[in-house]
């Protein structure tokens, strides 16, 4: 069974939805036998290569919310996302274009160790606050999983996952998502935004015995649009 997941690394409820796959998984018989994807989503490509600016006034902002209440609406993310074990700082958030890391993430995957890259950045970013926005800052989280260094490097420089991005940004328009985390299991079952644990074990399980066509459940809470109001 393969279970591929479109997310972006800068997206609260993709580590979220993460964890709860994590714990459907620990009670799916067919665990062994159930090969994790990751799929590059970028929430906000327009934002330039290079440029970082502070996430709560951006989404403030964006959505036409006070600071306040955009910082309340993340203080209850926080929440949730300690109750997957998380320790999110999300007010203290910045932002960034995600390319990078998403072609480095390509280039992990070529290397079995794609699932170690997807949670070592995705901890770098929330709990850690560091950037995943620049090769300077990415090239140290992938040694840290093994990578080398040089190949990462010239990875980065000569972009060579770039069109590989792309074509996962189209599948995904392809298949009906407008929004992350989005769970496709063996192109039967999708499932938009961070579901429940119990859900998700439900669609592995359906997944497993049925061959019907692709089949999408009601979205749950996620990253939609070109960003995350949280």
């Amino acid at each position: 069974m393969q279970v591929e997941i479109w997310s972006d690394v800068v997206c609260p409820w993709c580590y979220i939805g993460k964890r709860r796959l994590e714990s459907a998984l620990e009670q799916f018989p067919h665990r062994d036998q159930v090969e994790i994807v990751w799929r590059s989503f970028q929430l906000d490509p327009s934002i330039p290569e290079g440029e970082t600016h502070a996430t709560l006034p951006a989404l403030a902002a964006k959505y036409g919310r006070s600071v306040e209440e955009m910082g309340a609406n993340m203080a209850h993310v926080e929440e949730l996302a300690a109750g997957e074990g998380l320790q999110y700082h999300l007010a203290d958030g910045v932002s960034g274009n995600t390319l990078r890391a998403h072609e480095l993430l390509h280039l992990a995957a070529e290397r079995d160790l794609g699932p170690q890259m997807k949670e070592r950045l995705l901890h770098a970013y929330f709990e850690e606050q560091r950037s995943v926005f620049d090769i300077d800052s990415l090239v140290p989280l992938a040694v840290e999983v093994g990578l080398d260094e040089g190949e990462v490097r010239e990875a980065l420089a000569d972009r060579r996952y770039l069109a590989a991005v792309h074509q996962d940004a189209a599948t995904a328009q392809a298949l009906g998502a407008t929004g992350v985390p989005f769970f496709v299991v063996d192109r039967k079952y999708g499932a938009a935004g961070a579901q429940p644990a119990e859900l998700l074990l439900q669609i592995l399980e359906r997944a497993w015995t049925d061959a019907n066509p692709l089949v999408t459940v009601p979205a749950a809470e996620g990253c939609t649009d070109d960003s995350c109001a949280v």
